[in-house]
C-alpha cells in the first residue's frame, strides 16, 4: 500500500510520532494508517537518524546535512523566520521549537528580547499570556472533549469546525470543516477517528445537539450517544452554562481563531479543510504546549489500545435488574407508573436496579452506563 496523496507529509510526521511510543505495535499502526511495514519502518529509521528532524519526512529535503556554527544574526533570522510562520507564538514557543530542530539553544527571554526589538510583540499580548492550570486524565485516551466550534462564513455557506481533543495530551484527534452538524455527519467523522486512533473510556460534549438532548424533561440520551454507548464509550455532558468543563477544548478553539482564522475569507469548505490539515500537524506535532511542559502533544499521546469494530456489543444486564424494554415514543411502564426515558432507546432494553442511597429511588442503566433516576416515593393519585 502506498500513502494517500491528502497531506502525505503530515501523516508521515503523525505516523513517526506515535510509532516511536513506548509499547505502540508498529505493525497494527501501519495498517491503521494504510501503509506497508516496510514502509513504516522506512520512514521511522529516517526520522531517527536524523535526530527528529521532520523535513527528512518530505520526498525532497531542502535542508542541509549539516549545519556549520551559527552566528547570533542567523539565530535572530531563524527567530524571526518561525515568528512569520507562527505569528501567535511567544518566546517560550519559539525557544523550544528551535532547540527540537537542532537549530540553536537560545533562553525565551532572549527570544522575546527579539521579538520586541522587531516590534512583533505589543503590551497588550504580553499581559494577555497568563499561564492556565487545569485538570488533566492522567493517561492518553482517558477522555475525549469534542464540540463544534463556533461557525463562521464562507463563500459556499456557513462552516461548522468539528473538534475532537484528547484531554492527557491535549492532541488534535479531529478537526473537520462541515456543512451539517447532524447525528449521521458526526457519526461519521467519528468513525474514521476511532478506525486511526482506537476507543477513549469517555467522551464528554456538552447538552447541546446531537451530543444531547436539551429539549427534553430530566436526563435522557440521544441517538448519538446511543451508538457511542453501544460500542463501549462512556458518555458525559457539561453542566449548562459551564463550558469550562470543557476548558482544553475551548482553549484549543482560540489557538485555532489566532492562528488559522483570524482575518482569513474561505472560498469554500474545501478551501477550510485544506487550512486545517495544514494547521493540524503543526499544532500536534511541532507547537510546544506550556501547559505540557513546552513538550508537544503528540509526545503526550498514544493510539488506544482498544479497537473500533462496526458490530455492536451485545446488551447484558445483571440477573438482579429489573429489565425493560423501551416502547413507542421513549416510554416504559414500571412499578404501576408510566415513565419517560429516551425516544433514542425505543425498542432497546434498559436495566432498572434499586439505588444504594436511598429507597423508593432506582438507577436507570442503558448498557454500562446509568443515564438516570427514577424517584418513586410519591405515592400515586387515585384517578
Amino acid at each position: 500500500m502506498v500513502w494517500m496523496e491528502k497531506s502525505t507529509v503530515s501523516q508521515r510526521q503523525e505516523f513517526v510520532h506515535l510509532a516511536r511510543q513506548d509499547g505502540t505495535n508498529v505493525r497494527a499502526l501501519c495498517r491503521q494508517f494504510g501503509i506497508s511495514p516496510k514502509t513504516g519502518y522506512k520512514w521511522i529509521g529516517r526520522f531517527e537518524s536524523a535526530m527528529g528532524d521532520g523535513q527528512v519526512l518530505h520526498d525532497r529535503s531542502r535542508r542541509p546535512q549539516n549545519s556549520p556554527a551559527r552566528s547570533s544574526t542567523t539565530i535572530e533570522q531563524a527567530v524571526l523566520a518561525l515568528r512569520r510562520e507562527h505569528p501567535a507564538w511567544g518566546g517560550r514557543k519559539i525557544a523550544r521549537r528551535l532547540m527540537d530542530l537542532g537549530q540553536a539553544e537560545i533562553a525565551p527571554s532572549t527570544v522575546t528580547h527579539i521579538l520586541h526589538r522587531h516590534g512583533l510583540i505589543n503590551p497588550a499580548a504580553s499581559k494577555a499570556a497568563q499561564p492556565w492550570q487545569r485538570f488533566e486524565h492522567d493517561a492518553p485516551n482517558s477522555l475525549w472533549q469534542i464540540d463544534f466550534k463556533g461557525h463562521f462564513p464562507t463563500l459556499a455557506g456557513r462552516c461548522q469546525a468539528l473538534t475532537l481533543l484528547d484531554d492527557h495530551s491535549r492532541f488534535n484527534l479531529r478537526l473537520q470543516a462541515l456543512q451539517r452538524t447532524d447525528t449521521q455527519s458526526v457519526k461519521a467523522q467519528l468513525v474514521q477517528t476511532f478506525e486511526r486512533y482506537g476507543l477513549p473510556l469517555r467522551i464528554n460534549a456538552d447538552n447541546g445537539s446531537p451530543w444531547g438532548t436539551p429539549k427534553a424533561t430530566g436526563q435522557s440520551l440521544s441517538e448519538l450517544a446511543v451508538w457511542l454507548i453501544r460500542h463501549g464509550v462512556r458518555v458525559s455532558f457539561s453542566a449548562p452554562h459551564h463550558p469550562q468543563t470543557n476548558g482544553k477544548l475551548e482553549r484549543f478553539h482560540r489557538t485555532l481563531d489566532v492562528e488559522v482564522l483570524a482575518g482569513r475569507h474561505f472560498k469554500d469548505f474545501e478551501a477550510v479543510q485544506r487550512a486545517f490539515d495544514t494547521w493540524r500537524p503543526s499544532y500536534n506535532c511541532e507547537r510546544p504546549h506550556e501547559a505540557l511542559g513546552l513538550q508537544v502533544p503528540v509526545q503526550r499521546y498514544q493510539a488506544s489500545s482498544v479497537s473500533y469494530s462496526p458490530t455492536m456489543r451485545r446488551i447484558e444486564y445483571p440477573d438482579t435488574d429489573c429489565v425493560v424494554t423501551v416502547s413507542w415514543n421513549g416510554f416504559i411502564h414500571f412499578r404501576q407508573r408510566k415513565l419517560h426515558v429516551s425516544s433514542a432507546l425505543q425498542g432497546q432494553p434498559i436495566g432498572i436496579r434499586p439505588s444504594a442511597e436511598c429507597d423508593g429511588v432506582y438507577d436507570v442503566y442503558f448498557c454500562h452506563q446509568r443515564f438516570t433516576q427514577f424517584d418513586l416515593r410519591e405515592p400515586l393519585l387515585d384517578t
